[in-house]
């Protein structure tokens, strides 16, 4: 991928008086003028932007001249918080939806959404995914849809989640002016795959490029024993500064904060088993104080802007070269000298593969969610969480596995929907009804007087209510949705269920389920060659600057202030070899089998146990805290479900 800088378009005066009015800027930086033209232009756009290269002012300019709303489409909560904070600082109208906002507070976005007076809104791709806020939004104009961390669209990027495939469609239905999609992870596959979806024209893919100066790579080979010892040598030899020591499991996080607490430094564990508040609080502990360091998987970083970083640490290999890249872009980001250095070591390489492994679903378990998809009739509705519980699988396996269904033309989702719905009268219901015409007054009435009665709550099936009153669903959950945005009802909806359209009304079932497998054994195959290229750069004898830039397609030179160019030679990573013991080994085995869990009845089940590796049924059979959990996780997944297969 190569830069697009293309002088003839301009940004015009309106945006940039807004620059320099709302957002104290005189000019912009690389890549912004091109996004922003393009986009006020009425054209969609694909900003291929570093980690820290500006992409949101890339949505916020153009939504300050731009009629309609700019709905902004990001994962990031503490994105959201933090710009909106900035924005309302300075008199723009944004808001947020999620699930962190208090009653009033979301009753508040609801009506200045209503009065057309929000600007901005912010929500998670999950929420595009509630019936009751698309209605809402249907009944706007939106002017832009920006899509953040738009490589999850891809199916063969890095951070594939299947919400996101639905965007490109929502828009089209929502009838948006325009779309930007943002990212800074994207090779030139994935950025294939976005400006497809979206429809982005070749001339419209603005990419600066990824090359940061400032960044002083390294990669150091160790022992997996002396990795703690080597951390903290490191740390006491660099002046104090905020710093990032990435992990990839929860439990390493608290073990090396606590290491690193008992020699001296201010450290924190952060993941994502920490409570919200926990969470939250450590945070902004991190982004208040100058000599912090965060312990953390990759559940930190996403959204914090914190400029003076000076140092990233790898304390384990990162899953992959667009994690890698995007983790060490949280350094430096004042410009100034920040290090970025991975301790790698091989016994890592086989934790990040059996984590992909066992992912993948077996055959016969892809035949039996099929069988049970496609006996539903044409049109049904199902509870994706019940789906993969049943059939023991993650529940992002259960959604790829519909939305390889939907990509290959045997299903069309209808959308989503909830199938349970409480609400709690704020007023006597009399004083509700006042406020409607005769013909309103009497629905609604049919509508509560159909609703069971608890203590404090009262509850109804919208399906079954609107077929004992005769009037369709979405009237009820329409009503329902009004009276909670006015304020007369507190209304909690549950039981999400994803309608869906059969296309094919019959199909070689077994052609499809082989189609299906060999699908997932592709994805599996590709994290594991992203695995493999993370393994390639730690061992390369070149710049790894130049080397981590070629994957994204972009060719440099050597930097020369990388460790390699430095005069570092590189090292092999030693890779351990761990025979079975047959007797001990098979026994571990047989003994789990004789217990008749049926959480632990395949072998692949078991290999996933063995690995450390948890699913629907363990966690359901409370099997994690059985000393064989994990007990095998140094070991390959293949070997262990090599000799579950056969004990």
């Amino acid at each position: 991928m190569t830069a697009i800088v293309d002088k003839a378009q301009t940004v015009p005066p309106s945006a940039r008086k807004a620059l320099q009015d709302v957002f104290g800027f005189s000019e912009l930086r690389p890549g912004q003028p091109e996004v922003v033209s393009r986009l006020l232009a009425g054209r969609s756009v694909l900003a291929v932007f570093p980690t820290g290269g500006g992409k949101s002012l890339c949505y916020q300019l153009p939504a300050m001249v731009l009629d309609g709303l700019t709905v902004v489409v990001s994962p990031l909560i503490a994105l959201m918080k933090d710009q909106i904070d900035f924005l309302l600082e300075h008199g723009v109208p944004a808001a947020r939806l999620d699930s962190s906002l208090d009653r009033d507070e979301a009753l508040r976005t609801y009506d200045d959404l209503r009065a057309k007076r929000t600007r901005l809104l912010y929500v998670s791709p999950e929420r595009l995914g509630n019936e009751r806020f698309l209605q809402l939004l249907a009944q706007q104009s939106i002017g832009l849809l920006a899509v953040d961390e738009a490589h999850c669209i891809s199916e063969w990027g890095h951070n594939f989640r299947p919400d996101y495939l639905k965007l490109a469609a929502l828009a089209r239905q929502l009838k948006v002016g325009r779309v930007l999609a943002l990212t800074a992870t994207a090779t030139p596959a994935v950025a294939a795959d976005i400006a497809t979806a979206f429809e982005i024209e070749s001339g419209d893919i603005v990419h600066t490029g990824f090359y940061r100066p400032n960044l002083n790579l390294r990669v150091t080979a160790c022992a997996e024993e002396k990795r703690a010892q080597l951390l903290a040598s490191r740390l006491q030899a660099r002046p104090l500064g905020p710093i990032i020591v990435y992990v990839t499991l929860q439990r390493t996080a608290n073990q090396i904060a606590g290491y690193l607490s008992k020699c001296g430094f201010m450290a924190r564990a952060y993941h994502a088993g920490l409570s919200a508040e926990d969470r939250t609080e450590i945070q902004e502990a991190f982004m208040a104080a100058d000599d912090m360091i965060i312990v953390a998987t990759i559940a930190f970083g996403m959204g914090i802007d914190k400029a003076n970083i000076r140092a990233v640490y790898h304390f384990n290999l990162p899953k992959s070269l667009e994690s890698y890249m995007q983790e060490i872009g949280r350094a430096g980001r004042d410009g100034e000298p920040a290090v970025c250095e991975m301790l790698a070591c091989a016994e890592d390489i086989v934790t990040l593969e059996n984590f992909t492994f066992g992912d993948t679903p077996e055959p016969a378990t892809v035949a039996a969610m099929v069988g049970e998809l496609l006996g539903q009739g044409e049109q049904f509705d199902i509870s994706v969480y019940d789906l993969a519980q049943r059939h023991d699988v993650r529940e992002l396996v259960a959604k790829t596995l519909l939305t390889y269904l939907e990509l290959g033309g045997v299903l069309r989702s209808t959308g989503p929907f909830y199938s349970q719905f409480k609400f709690q009268p704020q007023r006597p219901s009399a004083e509700i009804l006042a406020g409607f015409d005769a013909t309103r007054a009497a629905f609604l009435r049919e509508v509560f007087r159909s609703a069971s009665k608890g203590r404090t709550w009262f509850s109804l099936d919208a399906d079954a209510v609107g077929r004992q009153i005769g009037q369709p669903r979405e009237r009820i959950v329409a009503a329902l949705n009004y009276l909670e945005q006015t304020g007369d009802l507190v209304v909690e909806a549950t039981g999400v269920r994803q309608g869906y359209r059969r296309l094919q009304p019959s199909c070689d079932r077994q052609s499809l389920v082989e189609s299906l497998v060999h699908r997932f054994l592709q994805r599996e195959q590709h994290d594991i060659a992203r695995v493999h290229s993370v393994v390639s750069m730690a061992e390369s004898d070149g710049c790894l600057t130049a080397y981590l830039l070629s994957y994204f397609g972009e060719q440099r030179s050597a930097c020369g202030h990388c460790i390699r160019c430095d005069g570092q030679a590189a090292q092999r990573l030693a890779r351990s070899h761990h025979d079975f013991d047959a007797d001990t080994d098979v026994e571990v085995i047989r003994r789990l089998r004789a217990e008749q869990h049926s959480a632990l009845s395949t072998p692949r089940q078991l290999a996933r146990f063995l690995c450390g590796i948890s699913s629907p049924a363990t966690t359901r059979a409370k099997l994690r805290a059985r000393p064989e959990f994990g007990q095998w996780a140094h070991l390959s997944f293949a070997e262990v479900l090599a000799l579950a297969e056969c004990a």
